[in-house]
Order: structure tokens, then C-alpha cells, then sequence
């Protein structure tokens, strides 16, 4: 005959077993299938934790699942020579729940991409014209660097910081796809020297090891 505390074991081991089973698994939950043909996004609706509400069916037209953005090159005069279209719920409400989006990437003569990170998705980009230098920074600091050109295909891991640089004379750009409607963007440069209210200037100089002449001479750069 079993013991009592064997028993109150293996009735422990035997329903934790089961409600593993009953939870959906991580995979699952990230990005759920959906329940309809389409939902196209109501944009003047608040969006809920993942996605906007649907339009009602006799408001959808072709026109919400088409988007021509991409097809225009961005404005490259500005402090990093470079401008990104984004092809997102935002700007293609036909996105919404479909876990895609896309977005442009052009840059000047040597712009650059600066080093960001994307918190909601992987990416996958390919080179139009130029030559870039695509570079991926693991969170134990390993540095990974290509140049790619046209035709040559780069992908980036979901939330790791990365950049892309223009090493030519010449315009480039890119296309880049990614899984998630709305991937986001955190931009190094920009949430640590033009965020608002301003981040504390003894944190700033504390993380460079700098004065903070130093951090205001950065900070300056960034007054749009």
C-alpha cells in the first residue's frame, strides 16, 4: 500500500501535469490565429492589448487593403541621413490581426539607421540598391556585422539592437518585413538624449562616464 505522503505526491505531480496541459503554450498566446475572414482596424477606436477593433463589414473597402507608401522615397535631410516609411495597422488597417507589416528604409550618402530594437517582432529585410552594413548586438554583447547589397537578404532576431549603415556615395534603401502588425521601435539615441520629460542628467553622465558638458553637447544635436 502506497503511503499517504507518496500519495499526496503523486496527486500534486498528477494535477500539475493536467493544468499544464489545459494552458495554452507560450507559442500560442503570442499572436493568435483569427476567428474571422478579416478585421480591418477601426483606427478611431482605442486599440485593445494587441490589436485594434474590427470596422464593421459594410465600411471595409479594397482600398483598406492596399497601401502605396513604399513606394516613395523618404526625406534623407535630417541629423542620421535617413527616413523610414512604415507600412503598419497605422498606415495599412488592413494589417490588423494578421500579424504582418513592412517598412522603407532610405538613406544619404553614408546615413545610418541608428542602433534600435523592435520589442513585438523579427525582422526580415532585403537590399534594394546600395551597400549596407547590417550589424545585430546580442544581449551577451556579441557583435554580428555584414555588408549586404541588392538582392542579398539580412535578418534580425526579435528585441536585439541593431543598425544599418550606408558605406556608399550613393542613395540606398531597403525593404523589411516583419512579423507583427505593429513591431515598434525603440531608438537608442533618441530615448536616451530626447526623451520627454529629459532623463536625469547624473544617469547620463553616471552610464557614459562623461561631464556633463558632454552629455549637453549631445543632447543639443537632438532639438528638433
Amino acid at each position: 500500500m502506497v503511503p499517504s505522503s507518496s500519495s499526496s505526491l503523486i496527486l500534486f505531480c498528477l494535477t500539475v501535469s493536467l493544468l499544464l496541459l489545459l494552458l495554452p503554450l507560450p507559442s500560442h498566446c503570442a499572436d493568435p490565429d483569427p476567428l474571422l475572414d478579416l478585421c480591418v482596424a477601426n483606427l478611431t477606436a482605442s486599440a485593445s492589448s494587441s490589436n485594434f477593433p474590427c470596422k464593421l463589414p459594410s465600411e471595409v473597402t479594397a482600398d483598406d487593403f492596399v497601401f502605396d507608401g513604399l513606394s516613395k522615397q523618404g526625406n534623407v535631410t535630417n541629423l542620421f541621413g535617413v527616413a523610414v516609411t512604415t507600412g503598419n495597422v497605422l498606415s495599412f488597417p488592413g494589417l490588423n490581426t494578421l500579424g504582418l507589416s513592412m517598412n522603407r528604409v532610405d538613406f544619404g550618402p553614408g546615413g545610418i539607421n541608428p542602433p534600435h530594437s523592435h520589442p513585438r517582432a523579427s525582422e526580415i529585410g532585403i537590399v534594394i540598391e546600395g551597400k549596407i552594413l547590417s550589424g545585430i548586438v546580442t544581449t551577451k554583447n556579441v557583435y554580428y556585422g555584414k555588408v549586404v547589397t541588392a538582392g542579398q537578404v539580412f535578418a534580425v532576431p526579435r528585441g536585439l539592437v541593431h543598425f544599418e549603415l550606408n558605406l556608399g556615395q550613393t542613395k540606398a534603401f531597403f525593404f523589411t518585413a516583419f512579423n507583427s502588425h505593429l513591431p515598434g521601435s525603440t531608438v537608442l539615441p533618441l530615448s536616451l538624449f530626447a526623451a520627454a520629460p529629459s532623463i536625469p542628467m547624473e544617469v547620463l553622465t553616471k552610464t557614459y562616464l562623461v561631464d556633463e558638458d558632454a552629455i549637453n553637447a549631445v543632447k543639443s544635436k537632438f532639438v528638433f
